[in-house]
């Protein structure tokens, strides 16, 4: 990783040095630190994953339940009551892990909440970098917070275009998608 940071590192500063480019960085963990509604986001994104969390052990100490009276009782049951129990606990099971899956999965409510609160501050912070960048005419803005994540970069420096004339591609020019990274 350190290798490939420092290579690209070389191809930019030798590669854009001779034409003098600008480039500058952030730290989005400090400027986002320092957005109260930030930490209001995040409190709110705990407080939710907290109670869903709960409400999860709770389902899951019922289907506890109800397997330690199976086993108590499947002694006593007829063939057809055990299996109506048996359904019944693996009903709950699935019941339970579904709703652990609609709270807590890739596409689930804690994601799709953190979505709704953190994303339009993230983009705030994105169309401020994107204003101060084109005003001071910054080439490249790199995250100090993560690892030299390109958040920026100025249009009129990107060669896929050329590339795909190069290697005789067709394609639709790109449109700039504002506030998409």
């Amino acid at each position: 990783m350190k290798k490939i940071f420092l290579l690209t590192a070389i191809i930019f500063t030798f590669g854009f040095g001779a034409s003098a480019q600008k480039f500058a960085y952030v730290n989005t963990d400090y400027i986002l630190d320092n957005i109260p509604e930030y930490a209001d986001a995040l409190a709110q994104l705990d407080e939710l994953s907290i109670q869903w969390q709960k409400e999860i052990e709770v389902k899951f100490a019922e289907i506890d339940k109800m397997y330690k009276n199976f086993q108590n009782e499947a002694v006593l049951l007829p063939e057809d009551m055990k299996k109506k129990r048996e359904d019944d606990i693996i009903r709950k099971e699935k019941e339970g892990k579904d709703l652990q899956k609609k709270r807590f999965g890739k596409e689930g409510d804690l994601f799709k909440k953190r979505q709704e609160l953190i994303k339009p501050i993230q983009e705030k912070v994105y169309n401020a970098i994107e204003e101060i960048a084109t005003a001071e005419n910054y080439a490249v803005v790199y995250d100090k917070a993560s690892n030299a994540t390109l958040i920026y970069t100025n249009p009129k420096f990107d060669i896929s275009e050329q590339v795909l004339d190069k290697l005789g591609y067709t394609y639709k020019p790109q449109q700039p998608v504002k506030g998409k990274k």
